[in-house]
């Protein structure tokens, strides 16, 4: 008795300043063709189950043309795999703030997948003596996560973070996710657990899974391939998993747009001519070269006036044959005196005073005050990337 477990498609994310000839985002384009590629999977392996966990859409109100690719994908999975069961259970993307909102989700019914959107659902399958609990994200309580003895197989389909799972950093600042205890989840009672939230593959367990997302949608992409590579992850995929003879498999799916992460190195004592240089061959050492991938390159140790004077129309030309391309300059760390000692210092950079700043302010009850000073430090790094090194750079 098979099952395929997916989640965090993230339809309608948008990202960076391309559009398609019919005026649609690029990579909200991109994450549509990497749901349609994952879908071609799912019907090759004709599983029992297909279970989807969470994050459907990036936003409670997604556009209409991520509503009707959402549809048209099911439906096609519905009528591909008329004997499977399908479920979904809706993420923290997906569940609006109040209950008055309706949940878009529930427009998939109409094709006889099961939607769990409000409170925890048992969902039976008795021909497959299969119960599922279907636990969507909830604003607030917890539910009793129990299995029903009278089932041979009990799978707990959960949208959620594991305590000790996610880095602190990488919750949601405006709609955290439910977030439960590994003892509150208590896994070993159960056959299998179906994960959604964390955008990596991961093992929780024995038999407990985050699946990862479909596409690089997440606030921290170069973090996620930063991981995948440690942890020797093949990118992006879907879980395949046997309740019967308990086998477990990973299938890695690429998505339709390349990422690549350079091989950092220092621009230490490099000349502007110099540096133009190396970051040349660095493009060209790109395997089946930079155009229309999205591409980041890290140099360390670049001073503000060698940034100057660097081949900016290069710079550009290389931003207009990928898709994105991001010249991550860091400057060197200034040591020089504190104000008041004579003896050399570190001056405090951005990093330090915020950090200093958020472990000294008064906080209300219940905020947990390590938590908040990782998730400034965070936001401050993502404000880095947006930006990009300099002033100069864009304005050249």
């Amino acid at each position: 008795m098979r099952l395929v477990h997916l989640a965090d498609i993230h339809l309608g994310f948008r990202q960076y300043q391309r559009q398609t000839p019919t005026g649609l985002n690029q990579r909200e384009y991109d994450v549509a063709r990497s749901l349609q590629r994952v879908i071609d999977k799912v019907i090759e392996l004709q599983p029992d189950l297909v279970l989807i966990a969470g994050d459907v859409f990036h936003t409670v109100r997604p556009t209409n043309p991520a509503i009707l690719h959402a549809f048209l994908q099911f439906q096609r999975l519905r009528e591909m795999l008329p004997e499977a069961g399908i479920v979904i259970v809706a993420g923290n993307h997906d569940t609006p703030r109040t209950s008055e909102t309706g949940c878009i989700l529930r427009l998939f019914s109409q094709l006889g997948i099961k939607v769990v959107d409000g409170d925890p659902e048992w969902v039976p399958f008795d021909a497959l003596d299969v119960r599922i609990l279907a636990v969507p994200d909830m604003a607030q309580g917890k539910p009793r996560l129990e299995p029903d003895p009278a089932a041979k197989y009990n799978i707990l389909l959960l949208h959620g973070e594991i305590e000790g799972v996610l880095p602190k950093y990488g919750r949601e600042l405006d709609r955290s996710p439910m977030e439960i205890t590994l003892e509150e989840l208590g896994a070993h009672k159960w056959d299998y657990v179906a994960l959604g939230h964390y955008h990596v593959y991961r093992q929780v367990t024995d038999n407990a899974f985050y699946s990862g997302s479909l596409d690089y949608t997440s606030t921290n992409p170069w973090g996620e391939l930063a991981e995948e590579r440690e942890s020797g992850i093949g990118g992006k995929g879907i879980i395949e998993h046997d309740l019967t003879s308990r086998t477990h498999k990973f299938h890695p799916i690429p998505p339709v747009r390349r990422w690549v992460d350079l091989t950092p190195f220092s621009g230490e004592g490099l000349s502007p001519a110099s540096l133009d240089e190396a970051i040349r061959d660095a493009l060209d050492g790109c395997e089946d070269g930079i155009d229309e991938k999205i591409v980041r390159l890290v140099v360390r140790d670049v001073p503000r006036h060698i940034l100057r004077e660097l081949d900016h129309k290069a710079l550009r030309e290389y931003k207009r044959r990928a898709l994105h391309f991001h010249l991550d300059t860091r400057r060197p760390e200034i040591v020089r005196p504190e104000k008041g000692e004579g003896a050399p210092g570190r001056r405090a950079s951005l990093a330090d005073t915020v950090r200093d700043k958020l472990r000294s302010r008064p906080l209300t009850e219940n905020i947990d005050r390590e938590a908040l000073v990782e998730l400034g430090l965070h936001y401050l790094r993502e404000a880095d990337l947006v930006a990009g090194p300099t002033g100069e750079e864009s304005a050249a």
